[in-house]
């Protein structure tokens, strides 16, 4: 494992489960960003807004995490840093995967891992199980068989 830091990982799974909690309670909404992003692409009306405003909230701060390069204090001028030798075509690609599965799966980490794991739903945990299953999987034949 490289670079572990656990205050961050911390308050960042604190913060989610915080706007999960928060979204639930406002909304009556599950934080599920597939089923979110998914809503904004078929939804018309008032229903719009907020998966606007929610999306729009995870890019700009993925953005402002990069920009300061993981750390609150330091700018950097080349925030988007790769593994070594990733090629964007395939991390476009493996983003495209990771979608079309959460469409099969009918949810995704956030949705299943953290909001259905967080109400004791049987069916999110067996869904959250399946895809780490499969995602750790992945990793070790593309370790292992590709070198990456």
């Amino acid at each position: 494992m490289e670079n572990f830091t656990p205050i961050p990982a911390l308050l960042g799974g604190m913060l989610i489960g915080l706007s999960a909690v928060i979204m639930l309670a406002v909304l009556g909404r599950i934080a599920g960003i597939s089923g979110i992003l998914g809503g904004l692409l078929t939804v018309d009306g008032g229903d719009r807004l907020w998966r606007l405003l929610f999306i729009a909230g995870l890019v700009a701060g993925a953005g402002l995490y990069a920009v300061l390069g993981g750390d609150a204090g330091a700018i950097d001028i080349n925030p988007f840093k790769f593994s070594d030798g990733a090629q964007t075509a395939v991390l476009i690609a493996a983003g495209l995967l990771v979608g079309f599965g959460t469409q099969i799966g009918s949810g995704c980490t956030s949705g299943h891992g953290v909001c259905g794991l967080g109400r004791f739903s049987p069916r999110s945990l067996t869904a959250t199980v399946v895809f780490m299953g499969i995602a750790g999987l992945v990793v070790a034949a593309v370790r292992l068989g590709l070198g990456g």
